[in-house]
């Protein structure tokens, strides 16, 4: 049998899968602001269509995702709360809602050792949206993961299933 990862093991595999992509903010010290956050990445992407020159644009769009990254020896509700509410104030911040905006993903990812039954429950049901003017300028939704490292499982919120094969990856492998 595999022996299970560490938290430290396991935030170093998901910067790793993040790097590629994102661009990767760490925080040695485990603590930004009183927040156990780890590290903080950020994804950017501009597309758009035009005809033989560029002037002649048929449409632009530009998508967005930044995700937190706490860890914990223990999630408890109360923490997962402050977290939560972080990531939604610091995320909100860096959204601009215009009008090639299409997307911004705002993503709480925890990592812990255990977890509350509560703490697991409020994360599966938590659910933020926010269009911005009737979704003209594009929306934002708020995604979270949950990595926990004694129970070696994983799980998310509704808005976050995307995040599920990266996450069954970093346990799996």
């Amino acid at each position: 049998m595999e022996a299970k990862r560490t938290r430290e093991e396991m935030l170093e595999r998901l910067l790793k899968s993040y790097e590629s992509y994102f661009d990767v903010e760490r925080y040695e010290e485990g603590e930004k602001d009183g927040m156990p956050l780890a590290a903080h990445c950020r994804f950017y992407v501009h597309s758009a269509k035009y005809v033989l020159i560029k002037k002649a644009q048929l449409w632009a769009a530009d998508c967005n995702e930044y995700v937190y990254v706490f860890s914990v020896p223990e999630l408890t509700e109360e923490i997962f709360a402050r977290c939560r509410d972080y990531a939604y104030e610091e995320g909100m911040k860096l959204v601009d809602p215009k009008p090639d905006h299409m997307y911004s993903y705002i993503t709480a990812v925890f990592l812990c050792d255990t977890c509350t039954p509560e703490a697991k429950k409020a994360l599966r049901k938590c659910r933020i949206y926010k269009s911005f003017h009737f979704s003209l300028y594009g929306w934002m939704d708020f995604h979270t993961a949950l990595l926990v490292h004694d129970e070696n499982q994983f799980c998310t919120n509704r808005s976050g299933k995307g995040n599920a094969k990266l996450m069954k990856s970093i346990l799996n492998s």
